[in-house]
């Protein structure tokens, strides 16, 4: 029978800690969601002073709920370059803070009182009721994100708190058992407890679900403080391991950033264990040998923090030296680095990497048209190269590009994330093919070097302007893109309907100088492969500005935008398309 218990309260205390995790993780996701892009605001106040980023990393930790995480992200976002090392320092030390958070809530697990008022502060008081508001929101406002946000905050708060519940039940019986004394005895010895909170930490990876055991453990009452001080200080240094393991395979600064976060939780603990060790064996402080409670452990926790920080700030700079005395190894990858998967768990922040690299891809497609356009009339081997190389760098963009949105719309994003993810992916083929069509005018080019062919002065003309106009259209499209300017994405169309019409009047015009036998059949060929290729880039463009403005209004039906546009009661449109006409106007070289 004892031993059928034994069996029971193991599985109940596994259940209860999966609760637990399942709740930290919960909650820190919907208040992530309800910061949006918040994140992102508060990532560039960190970029001027370190305390601004120690206040970062306690606000990030205190909503996400864990300090292994924002070490994660701030691994991430070193490896990526939104931040220095000596940036990412403040932020490390706030997140040791912040995490404190969690365990101040958990800590009324222990609330106890006959007063009225008291005993809501109790979890199996407010916990039913918390669940209840949730459900309620979510069945009210089901298609209200906003609204899910907050029931999932709701939700995994009320999670976690029925976990700490079941755990302590759990565990409660324990306080009966002579051998679990002994064992809560032998963690009076500082290194063991140091090594216990280290690998119960490093094992479950969250300090936030350790710190939740050890309260629940102490309400039994047979966990005095000289046994937990020693396991909340051992917890700090297991919650490295996340962030150890998720700088595998970046570059040198994230690894450094990584390696600070032990080290600054290693220094501390050695520092302050060797404090508290000598003040007790000398002073034998009668509040040792007191049982602990769960917010006796909530205090320890923050003092220790705090405590270490006042330590080790000071020293920021020499963390850093050892850091990069430590660490020497390591290639930075270029660019590529910018799509970290460590970002992914931060949507907001993944999403703006993603766009800063989808801009340099856009300008490398860009750059290879000008280049392509240039071998029309001075064809260079060297130039041709370096246009087919620039094709290549793009579909290396589109392929590492697109991967790493994928992953990201896999996530739980915000409506607003979700559009922004969806635009990139549209957008990137378009990108993409710009760069396709740049090889093709090369290849034109090198038909008309190896055939000895030679437009006619007036069709070098009509060429010229419509790659004055096509070039015009490639830049107002990659501007508005990277400024999200809405007002030049709506300024494409128009030029774009001009680009139409003067393919249309140039194959006319060839036609007219084949009737005069002043062109030949084959120059015609390549001149309308020139011509589909120009046309298409300014499709391509306009794709571009149509899927931003589109996505900014929620909507995805082109056709009906477009035709919109065109229509005779548009007055913007009517008068953009009047001036480009005017301004690529071939009347004059006909004159």
């Amino acid at each position: 029978m004892v031993m059928s218990m034994d069996i029971f309260n193991v599985f109940s205390l596994l259940g209860g800690l999966a609760l637990l995790l399942y709740g930290v993780k919960l909650m820190g996701q919907g208040l992530e969601k309800k910061a949006g892009g918040k994140l992102k605001t508060l990532l560039a106040a960190a970029t001027s002073t370190k305390f601004k980023g120690f206040l970062l990393g306690v606000v990030i930790t205190a909503v996400i709920q864990s300090s292994a995480t924002t070490t994660v992200m701030v691994v991430g976002f070193v490896n990526s370059g939104i931040l220095t090392l000596g940036q990412a320092i403040g932020i490390i030390m706030g997140a040791n803070l912040g995490t404190s958070v969690t365990s101040w809530i958990m800590s009324l697990i222990g609330v106890d009182s006959d007063v009225m008022w008291v005993q809501f502060l109790n979890p199996r008081t407010f916990t039913p009721i918390i669940a209840f508001v949730a459900i309620i929101i979510l069945l009210i406002f089901k298609k209200d994100s906003k609204k899910a946000d907050t029931a999932s905050i709701l939700f995994g708060l009320s999670f976690l708190m029925y976990g700490m519940q079941i755990i302590t039940e759990a565990v409660s019986g324990l306080k009966d058992v002579p051998e679990f004394a002994q064992l809560m005895g032998m963690f009076s010895n500082p290194l063991l407890g140091v090594l216990a909170g280290a690998v119960i930490t490093a094992i479950i990876q969250s300090s936030a679900a350790s710190v939740g055991i050890l309260q629940a453990i102490s309400l039994n009452g047979q966990l005095t403080y000289s046994s937990a001080i020693p396991i909340i200080m051992g917890q700090n240094i297991g919650t490295c391991v996340t962030a150890m393991i998720s700088s595998l395979g970046a570059n040198k600064n994230a690894k450094r950033a990584a390696f600070i976060h032990l080290s600054f939780n290693t220094i501390g603990t050695l520092v302050w264990l060797s404090i508290y060790s000598l003040a007790n064996a000398l002073l034998k402080p009668a509040i040792s040998s007191e049982a602990v409670t769960p917010l006796g452990i909530a205090i320890c926790h923050s003092a220790f923090n705090i405590l270490t920080i006042v330590t080790l700030a000071p020293f920021n700079k020499l963390l850093e030296k050892l850091a990069c005395v430590v660490i020497r190894e390591g290639t930075d990858k270029g660019e590529f680095a910018l799509l970290d998967d460590r970002l992914i768990s931060t949507p907001p922040i993944a999403i703006d990497r993603s766009r800063t690299v989808a801009v340099s891809m856009a300008h490398e497609a860009e750059n290879s048209l000008y280049i392509a356009f240039d071998t029309l009339f001075d064809y260079s081997e060297k130039k041709a190269k370096k246009v087919r190389e620039m094709e290549e760098s793009v579909d290396m963009y589109e392929d590492s590009l697109g991967t790493y949105l994928v992953k990201i719309s896999n996530q739980d994003t915000s409506e607003a994330d979700s559009r922004e993810v969806s635009e990139l992916l549209h957008m990137l083929s378009d990108f993409e093919r710009l760069s396709d069509h740049a090889v093709n005018i090369v290849e034109s080019a090198e038909e008309i070097r190896d055939k000895e062919l030679r437009f006619s002065d007036e069709a070098v003309s009509e060429i010229k302007v419509m790659i004055a106009a096509v070039s015009e259209i490639l830049d107002i499209s990659i501007s508005a893109f990277e400024n999200n300017d809405l007002r030049k994405a709506v300024a494409v169309e128009p030029l774009e309907q001009v680009v139409d019409k003067l393919k249309v009047q140039i194959k006319s015009a060839h036609i007219e100088r084949l009737r005069k036998q002043e062109c030949t059949i084959e120059m015609g060929f390549v001149l309308s492969d020139l011509l589909n290729d120009l046309e298409r880039i300014s499709d391509h463009c306009s794709n571009i500005a149509v899927c931003m403005i589109e996505i900014a209004h929620e909507s995805f039906d082109m056709h009906d935008y477009i035709n919109h546009l065109k229509s005779e009661k548009n007055g913007e449109y009517n008068t953009d398309y009047e001036f480009y006409r005017d301004k690529y106007s071939l009347k004059e070289i006909k004159a």
